[in-house]
């Protein structure tokens, strides 16, 4: 897609430094990362959110990101790794794409980025698992 940094770097128009170039994504260094050796992963094909990610390419994409994963712990001496995906809010790129971030103990990174809340009693829980639930594709 012109004008997408993600699509620049897979086409090799924008440089980067990759790690990783195959038919199921591209995996490269973050240029801001929340520690030296972040990876982003991303697919080949220009996509936003992991909603439009094609099932058949599902498998050959989250197989990329868990050797990635390993990747970073053996080949940065990680004691282990922190993957996550943004889908539209937070997402600096609007191409989708997975971070791969190496952790050791003791590196100051706590739990999610954002404020932890609690639901008031099981009811409120039960509602919004409920919801949840009825809005899944192809049922629960």
């Amino acid at each position: 897609m012109s004008g997408c940094v993600f699509c620049g770097i897979v086409a090799g128009e924008v440089p980067a430094f990759t790690v990783a170039d195959t038919p199921d994504g591209v995996a490269f260094l973050d240029t801001r990362p929340v520690f030296k050796g972040h990876v982003l992963v991303v697919p080949r094909v220009h996509l936003v959110t992991l909603a439009e990610l094609p099932s058949d390419l599902l498998p050959g994409y989250f197989a990329l990101v868990q050797r990635l994963a390993v990747a970073v712990e053996t080949g940065l001496g990680a004691g282990g790794t922190f993957v996550a995906m943004n889908n539209k809010v937070s997402q600096s790129v609007p191409h989708l794409h997975t971070h791969v971030v190496p952790r050791t103990k003791g590196d100051g990174l706590r739990g999610f980025f954002w404020p932890r809340t609690r639901y008031e009693d099981d009811a409120e829980a039960r509602t919004h698992a409920d919801r949840v639930a009825a809005a899944l594709p192809g049922g629960a």
